[in-house]
């Protein structure tokens, strides 16, 4: 018998207006609205990112020209790869994912197809260790594969600027981002808000199960030092007048 699991959030719900909805949510207790309204369940302390989905969506946008962006891969088979895609406002020091993609046994040169289109020019990072199945390693060759294929994968795996790989001080480092408000997701990316609702621990431990778009949006705010403006557009950019840049996007 197979199965499957359709998660759904009352703005699913087409058939109300959103005065209606708004008023069914205000109607539950305050500690069960996301639990009613959006279909998290309650995990309590085991929740990886106690945040409210609010705190963090906002609606797509056009961004910047002069906004550094970063790609970054989290390798799988069976589970599935995951990308996403990072973009900077370095004058406000805020994160964006502006695009999330998440399919299963995809090859390298399948998965390489989807993701060219966000730019050939788009630095990727990727994991040390790779698919979870292989020997420690593997993450170098299936980069090397990746990048065969003509993704511009960078040179090293992710890691902090001191050489650290730590999962906690990522999870940690995005969790600060959240509660700061220096961390957006695009509203529309159903795929990532899904994996973001369930992320928890069990017994002190994270449990790696659809956490793909989770793992690859860390290891890309890991290597957020790497994002890089698009080259075409940096060089049609004007930088408005008096605007500083703290963070360096226009060196």
């Amino acid at each position: 018998m197979s199965r499957h699991v359709t998660f759904m959030t009352i703005d699913d719900a087409a058939h109300y207006t959103p005065q209606e909805r708004a008023a069914i949510v205000a109607a539950y207790p305050a500690h069960e609205r996301e639990a009613r309204a959006r279909g998290i369940p309650v995990l309590g302390s085991g929740r990886i990112f106690p945040v409210a989905e609010a705190l963090i969506a906002c609606e797509p946008f056009r961004l910047p020209r002069y906004w550094p962006r970063l790609g970054a891969l989290d390798f799988g088979w069976d589970h599935p790869s995951a990308a996403v895609e990072l973009a900077w406002d370095t004058e406000a020091d805020v994160v964006y994912v502006t695009k999330a993609a998440r399919a299963s046994q995809q090859t390298p040169a399948m998965q390489t197809l989807t993701l060219k289109p966000w730019g050939e020019w788009l630095p990727f990072a990727w994991p040390r260790d790779g698919r979870r199945e292989t020997l420690e390693g593997a993450g170098v060759a299936l980069a090397r594969q990746y990048s065969a294929h003509g993704l511009n994968m960078l040179s090293r795996h992710a890691q902090f600027s001191d050489g650290s790989v730590s999962v906690e001080a990522g999870l940690m480092e995005m969790l600060d981002r959240m509660q700061s408000g220096r961390f957006k997701v695009f509203s529309t990316l159903a795929d990532w808000f899904e994996e973001f609702r369930l992320f928890h621990r069990k017994d002190g431990q994270v449990v790696k199960l659809r956490d793909d778009l989770m793992a690859a949006t860390r290891y890309g705010v890991m290597m957020l030092r790497e994002a890089v403006v698009d080259p075409a557009e940096f060089r049609a950019a004007r930088r408005p007048a008096g605007q500083s840049d703290p963070l360096g996007a226009f060196r």
